[in-house]
């Protein structure tokens, strides 16, 4: 489903999954419900927020280098140059 964008499978796929003897599994499908329509449209779009998540990845992996060692204006130069 995640790689064809097959969205429209994932409620059989959450139907048959809730039955499941994997609890932690039947878990999981029960709570893909209470957000269905955000879950549906992930796996049906084309669209996606890869390359905002990858900047802000970075940008934390940078801040957490960072931590306790200088202060925000060598923070601010490293982030700008780290491209």
């Amino acid at each position: 489903m995640m790689t064809t964008r097959q969205g429209d499978r994932l409620e059989e796929w959450i139907a048959g999954v809730e039955h499941d003897a994997l609890a932690p599994l039947a878990r999981f499908a029960r709570n893909l419900r209470r957000d269905f329509d955000a879950v549906h449209n992930g796996l049906s779009l084309q669209h996606s927020s890869g390359a905002v998540e990858g900047n802000i990845n970075r940008l934390k992996m940078l801040k957490r280098q960072m931590f306790g060692r200088a202060g925000l204006d060598l923070l601010r130069k490293r982030v700008l140059l780290a491209r």
